[in-house]
């Protein structure tokens, strides 16, 4: 009977896990194989984007019957858009295809507009625009200035106050109208200079110290001096009877000293700490506490304590938690939880870790209501909510899967044939926009079948991101792709690694986007960085590797399976190690242990990169998920997450530090 039993509780996942298995992956489409057509269209772009005009025609004459079309239509328009007459701009905008290039002519167009000061014909069209921004922004609120003068200059002061940014020169006319009417103040540019230092941004703050009184004055020489370098400029400031802005050019200083040395300005500091005001000192403890809570600094608890109930930011209150975790000390994870705003107290981190927060405290029944709330959540916070009760947040059996019919209705819309013509042409960024265009309206069922569309047309990056978006009807095996399997099989048998997660950490790396390359370099489905690919290719005595190599399907996935057994071995297995190592580096990830043994959920939720951070905790999470489709044995995330052992500069093998 218990054995019945056993197979029916398996069921649903096992159901899911033949779905998976059996759904037939596709090879990608060549970039290189295109259609007819395809290179007409590719020579309209290029006469485009050098503006020669009858080269374009001469291509686009060929594709008046092409999907395409509105983006031929969008480059016309575009070479003439500062001479086109206005009713030819009204009739692109008012079509009816469901393309953003017509939202992006309408950006275009409303930036034209508001640099002539056409507010009318602005007014009119800035309501139909989707994606703006803060030039828009401001263009209008110009153009509401005319009826609702004092409104629009209140909103500009906010606007002011928010950024420590440049803002674009569409902003100018009304900051200038709102200083003249003392709307923004004296106070309001110090705060904004305040701001634009936080952010580093010196040459913002000399230009808007510029516009201080006199007797608030802040000498550009002295912000420019801390910038180049801090512990110089404090080794030399005389700050006995200092002004107002001396003081704020001192605590720039250190503020820039403690993000790498956070004792070294504690030390500076305390020698002319009594220079300034109750205030000037709360505020550099708040950022002292701030800076070594991100350098896991033991004193960041200390340094918050002695910044009293000054204000702090939603980041200084992310790390203050963050600190109050690495000490383990739940009284203040839930006071500095407490402190957040309600928006940033919902974020699912905070849920979480207010809910073992009050269950160390003894308070089991406020924190199982807040793991109850997180257990249907399908990510790292829910997993762990729900082992929490006692419970798991599995996958779910395919709840529904769209029939040929919807398949040819959905590859038949023309969102949908653009968006295939551009994958195809490779160009990938245009193919993006115009897939999360299409699909930001669809319903779960439509989702699924977009989803299916991209999968059978190796889009498998929009298949998943696609799939992820459904909120009642769910199919796991789409969200968590398993293509590749027989390539990958030996070299995961050859490292002895977990297939799980090999693939959770390829789906948070590529989205099994063979062509996939980072900012710094990494490329390839396992992203790997060329440094790395060449240390990888000596240690296997690949005599012939080449860096063009490192894109090849086979050769990229011999060489990241490599990188993950070794980094995994460097750290005793530890797969949340390891996984910080693959992305950050194997001295960061050792780094970042503490002087004591640490709860692996705390590790990684004190990794001082965000990336890095945000990287392992997905990473994990879709191991799980992969596990179970694979029909892995049941092991928790706890268990994956462990302890993370106290730092050992012994036994530390050397590997090189990218990925």
């Amino acid at each position: 009977m218990k054995f019945l039993l056993l197979a029916l509780l398996l069921l649903p996942s096992l159901a899911a896990a033949a779905h998976t298995a059996h759904r037939p992956h596709v090879a990608r489409i060549p970039a290189n194989a295109l259609a007819p057509g395809d290179a007409d269209f590719l020579a309209a772009r290029d006469a485009f984007r050098v503006g020669n005009a009858a080269r374009f025609e001469f291509a686009a004459a060929r594709l008046k019957n092409s999907p395409l079309e509105p983006y031929l239509a969008y480059f016309r328009l575009r070479m003439q858009l500062e001479t086109a007459d206005a009713s030819s701009i009204q009739a692109f905008l008012a079509r009816p295809d469901d393309t953003p290039v017509i939202d992006h002519l309408r950006a275009e167009w409303l930036r034209l507009l508001g640099k002539k000061q056409r507010w009318d014909a602005f007014a009119a069209e800035y309501p139909r625009l989707q994606n703006g921004d803060d030039e828009l922004s401001c263009y209008a609120l110009q153009t509401r200035r005319r009826t609702q003068e004092s409104e629009t200059l209140n909103e500009a002061r906010r606007l002011w106050l928010s950024a420590g940014k440049e803002l674009p020169e569409s902003c100018t006319p009304l900051f200038d109208a709102a200083l003249a009417a003392g709307i923004i103040t004296s106070n309001d540019i110090w705060s904004r200079v305040r701001l634009a230092l936080e952010a580093g941004n010196v040459s913002l703050a000399n230009h808007l110290a510029a516009r201080l009184p006199a007797e608030r004055a802040i000498p550009a020489a002295a912000l420019t001096a801390a910038a180049a370098n801090p512990e110089r400029y404090l080794a030399k400031a005389r700050l006995e009877q200092a002004s107002e802005g001396q003081r704020l050019a001192a605590l720039f200083a250190l503020q820039r000293l403690a993000r790498q040395l956070p004792q070294t300005a504690y030390a500076h500091w305390g020698k002319i700490a009594p220079n300034f005001t109750v205030a000037e000192q709360h505020y550099l403890y708040s950022w002292l506490g701030y800076e070594a809570a991100r350098n896991l600094d033991a004193h960041a608890l200390e340094w918050f304590a002695a910044a009293g109930d000054t204000p702090l930011t939603e980041q200084q209150l992310a790390w203050r938690t963050r600190a109050a975790l690495r000490a383990q000390n739940w009284q203040e994870v839930l006071a500095s939880v407490n402190r957040m705003t309600p928006q940033q107290q919902h974020d699912g981190a905070w849920r979480y870790w207010r809910a073992r927060a009050l269950k160390a405290l003894g308070q089991n029944e406020a924190a199982d209501s807040l793991f109850s709330g997180l257990r249907g959540e399908y990510n790292f916070y829910g997993q762990l909510a729900a082992e929490e009760l006692g419970t798991a947040t599995g996958i779910m059996s395919v709840s529904y899967q769209p029939g040929e019919e919807e398949l040819n209705e959905m590859q038949a819309r023309p969102a949908v044939q653009r968006t295939l013509a551009l994958y195809r042409m490779d160009l990938r960024t245009d193919a993006l926009r115009e897939w999360s265009w299409a699909v930001r309206g669809y319903d779960d069922k439509q989702l699924l079948a977009a989803a299916e569309i991209a999968r059978r047309n190796g889009m498998y990056d929009r298949a998943i991101n696609t799939a992820d978006r459904t909120v009642l009807l769910h199919d796991f095996g789409m969200r968590y792709l398993a293509p590749y399997r027989d390539a990958l099989r030996g070299h995961i048998q050859r490292n002895e690694l977990e297939e799980a997660w090999v693939y959770g950490l390829m789906r948070q790396e590529s989205r099994f986007v063979t062509q996939a390359k980072s900012n710094v370099g990494a490329a390839g489905i396992m992203q790997v960085m060329p440094a790395t690919a060449h240390w990888i290719a000596h240690k296997l005595g690949m005599k012939d590797y080449r860096k063009t190599l490192i894109r090849q399907v086979d050769t990229n996935l011999m060489l990241g399976t490599y990188y993950m057994k070794t980094v995994l071995s460097s750290f005793d297995d530890s797969p949340v190690l390891a996984t910080a190592a693959y992305n950050a580096g194997p001295t960061r990830a050792r780094l970042w242990r503490g002087s004591v043994p640490l709860e692996g959920a705390i590790y990684t939720e004190t990794i001082p990169f965000d990336e890095t951070r945000d990287y392992v905790k997905k990473v994990l999470s879709n191991t799980m998920y992969y596990a179970e489709l694979f029909g892995q044995p049941p092991r928790s995330l706890k268990q994956r997450l462990g302890v993370i052992a106290a730092k050992n500069p012994a036994n530390q093998t050397p590997i090189v530090d990218e990925h």
